[in-house]
């Protein structure tokens, strides 16, 4: 029998009961990716289509020892972060990640709700700020996200392309914002550092067909998740984000209808 190996990439986020976002839609998108999926629970939630009903958190240290077990054995080739409530977490990571000498990182900084309800509060944030984006490959906020991270509001895909380039300046690494929100629907911006530091980061944009769908759950998690694919791949930053917005839309444009709310997208559409 012939013995293969490959890539493997880590998810760092929360579980979601229902099955759509968080660690199980991490795991669905790298499955269909044909790489392996490695997974350390920040936390438990309780939660369907319709919302989150409870959480339940883990402790830095377990987060730790999941991190390091990890990392022990079977390495990642690329690491994908979602989201982490509390400061103590996300310095254990940042923390763990530096240890390892991680790469690869993707960071999704899931601070504000759909509804645009704060998620986390201000001591986690300047711990994100200053410990976790600035060891990201690339970061992928939506405009709402974005427009906290900058302090500025966007209006205007030119607001995006500037916030994303502020951004990128300020945290020193790649920065995705995606469009959304009634903000340049469905077209995403990427600013990359340029090489020397009187340069200004370097645009990319990817414009994709929206999809009309209510049933956009888990959307950012698979989209970072894929992105992270394609860098354990070791497809260039630009060609790692395009297959993942097309993976993204084929998954939304495939149709699943589950539950009475804002039901998940079909990670499974391409097989």
């Amino acid at each position: 029998m012939t013995s293969k190996a490959i890539p493997a990439v880590l998810s760092i986020a929360g579980s979601d009961s229902s099955g759509g976002a968080g660690i199980q839609a991490d795991i669905k998108t790298i499955a269909a990716h044909h790489l392996f999926a490695e997974t350390a629970i920040t936390a438990l939630t309780a939660q369907n289509t319709t919302g989150v009903r409870a959480v339940l958190e883990a402790t830095p240290e377990f987060v730790a020892q999941e991190i390091d077990a990890v990392f022990e054995d079977i390495p990642p080739a690329a690491v994908k972060i979602g989201m982490v409530s509390s400061a103590a977490i996300i310095e254990t990571i940042a923390g763990r990640l530096e240890h390892w000498g991680a790469k690869n990182i993707v960071v999704d900084p899931v601070m504000v709700a759909t509804s645009g309800a704060r998620l986390i509060d201000e001591g986690a944030v300047e711990a994100l700020t200053s410990r976790l984006l600035p060891l990201a490959t690339v970061i992928t906020p939506n405009i709402m996200e974005a427009e906290a991270l900058a302090g500025r509001s966007i209006e205007s895909s030119y607001d995006q392309a500037l916030v994303a380039q502020q951004l990128a300046r300020h945290f020193g690494c790649a920065v995705l914002v995606k469009g959304g929100h009634n903000v340049n629907d469905a077209n995403d911006v990427l600013a990359e550092p340029a090489a020397h530091e009187d340069d200004e980061p370097r645009i990319t944009w990817f414009r994709h067909t929206r999809v009309e769908t209510e049933n956009t759950h888990g959307t950012g998690c698979t989209l970072s998740s894929a992105i992270a694919c394609g860098l354990a791949q070791e497809r260039p930053l630009p060609e790692a984000i395009n297959q993942a917005k097309e993976y993204l839309t084929g998954a939304l444009a495939a149709g699943l209808d589950l539950g009475h709310g804002s039901g998940p997208v079909d990670h499974m559409w391409a097989l």
